[in-house]
Formats: structure tokens, sequence, C-alpha cells
């Protein structure tokens, strides 16, 4: 077989959706398919293309490294023809639109949201998706992404979004020792490595010498509170983005009415303004107004 030939439209869309659900079941569903017509479209695919896309396990399946891969150029391919046949022969009964977020913002700030946009927008389906090292949004294809720091590494054009606030947190047990900043030195100190702002500068803004202190890293603000909730420290919260998370592990405040501003923001990022299909300004026009309602708490010390 010609291995150059361009593979099936059918076999791409199959392959995109079981891609995005890392489920053949889920892919079924979506496309009103039965899951062993997903799997033979797949399977045909890979035979097309001499290599395997997914590894199959009992209740999902995973992207391979050439699957990893081969994803970003079909979706890419996929919005862009979806865009043009709306263009010329009028617009799609529901255009696609892909936004990548850091995950603690997807979880905090946008899953609150998210039905508040698919009322306003209902003509377009919105596929979100999350990460955390930059590799997650340097090898991905996306409309939009949601960063957390400099933008200028990600794309051409940005807007900035909310800031955070740092406080904090622990088990209702644990907080009710800390009666002063001070206190905070006594227990473990969970601190994520990719964040500029921590404990140090909580620190700082407190006026209060770390030295000392017992530090554990961890890689997310998701695990920080998983493990204060669990006892092991006190984690950081950093509102808005780590409400839910924060209230899910039933983690208080150790010295209520304390909270030190952050040192970077959230931002959208995007090619160009002039390349944003509409879907994609729709949703920028949409975030931009719902961030400037979002207040954050005040900054005390």
């Amino acid at each position: 077989m010609d291995r150059t030939r361009i593979p099936s439209l059918n076999w791409l869309r199959v392959f995109e959706a079981a891609a995005r659900t890392e489920s053949f079941a889920r892919a079924a569903a979506e496309l009103n398919m039965s899951p062993p017509a997903v799997s033979q479209q797949v399977k045909a695919l890979e035979s097309h293309l001499g290599m395997a896309l997914f590894t199959r396990q009992p209740h999902a399946v995973r992207l391979t490294e050439a699957g990893r891969a081969y994803l970003p150029s079909v979706q890419m391919s996929l919005v862009s023809l979806e865009t043009s046949t709306a263009g010329l022969f009028g617009r799609a009964r529901e255009e696609r639109l892909y936004v990548q977020a850091v995950h603690i913002f997807a979880q905090g700030v946008l899953a609150p949201l998210f039905t508040d946009f698919t009322a306003r927008h209902p003509d377009i389906a919105l596929h979100l998706t999350t990460g955390n090292a930059v590799e997650d949004f340097t090898h991905a294809f996306s409309d939009l992404k949601i960063i957390f720091g400099a933008p200028s590494a990600f794309g051409r054009a940005h807007d900035r979004l909310i800031g955070e606030l740092l406080y904090p947190v622990a088990t209702p047990e644990i907080a009710a020792r800390i009666k002063a900043p001070a206190d905070l030195l006594a227990h473990p100190l969970l601190e994520v490595a990719t964040h500029r702002a921590g404990w140090p500068h909580v620190f700082e803004s407190l006026r209060l010498l770390g030295a000392g202190a017992r530090v554990v890293m961890v890689d997310s603000t998701v695990m920080a509170a998983a493990l204060a909730g669990h006892g092991a420290g006190i984690a950081l919260a950093r509102a808005p983005a780590s409400d839910p998370i924060v209230r899910a592990q039933g983690l208080v405040p150790c010295l209520p009415g304390v909270a030190v501003p952050g040192l970077e923001y959230y931002h959208l990022i995007y090619p160009d303004p002039g390349t944003l299909r509409r879907p994609a300004r729709a949703f920028r026009s949409w975030l931009m107004e719902r961030m400037a309602e979002m207040e954050l708490p005040s900054a005390q010390g």
C-alpha cells in the first residue's frame, strides 16, 4: 500500500475523537458509532500508516509516541477543513474549539464557568484539555492556551487574565496551632517547584526568617493540597484558582486575614488576533468579560 496517500477522512475523525477522549467507547458515543466500529477504523488507519497509534488497556487507550506526534496535525487539519467549509457553504451546526489550560486554572476557574460559556454559545463545541509542563503546551495543538507565568514563550499575542493571592492552609487541627507566622516553621511546608512565588516570597512579605524550615517539594498545587489534606504539612493556597481544591480537601487558612500577592499572572495565549477563528474570538471575549468580574480577595499581611 502507498503510505504517502492521505488517509481516509473518516479514519482521521475517529482517531481524533479516540485520542481526545482516551476511550473507544466514548469516541463511539460522540460519533454515533459502535465501539467495535471505532476500533476497526483505528486499526485501518494504523495499518495504512504502518505504525501503532494507541496502546490498548482494559478500559482506556493511550496514545503511543507516534500517536502523540500525529494528533496535533490531525486536529489542525480537521479544524481548518471545518472552518473552510463553514465559510464557503454556510456555518456548520457546531464548530469545535480547542482550549488548553494549566490544570489548576481549568479545574478552579474554567470548570465552574463551563456551562455559562456553553449556554451562551450552544453552537460551539468546547474541547478543554489540561497540562502543567512547558512541553505539554509546546507540543499540542489548540486554538487558545491559558498558561501561568511568562507568556512570550508560547505565542505572539496574549491577554493578562488574573493574578493570585497566596495564604497558608492546612487541616483544621494543624491550622488551630498556628497563632503567629513563626508557628508555620514547626510544620513541613509544601512547596511547588515550578512557581516563582512560594514560601520564600511569603516569608519575605511576613518579615519572617525561614531558616530551618522543613520544605517538601511537589510538582503542583493540586498535589500540595492533597498532601495537606492528609495532614502531611502546610500548603499555599493560590486564590482564586485553588479555591475548589482547597475546599475539597477540607483545608482552612492558618492565619485568617493574611494573604500575599503573587508575582505572576495567568495569560490567554494565541498566535495573532487577526487569525483567530470565530469560536476562538467568542471564547476570548467571554473569558475577558468573566475575568474582569473576578476580583481577588484583599491582600493583607
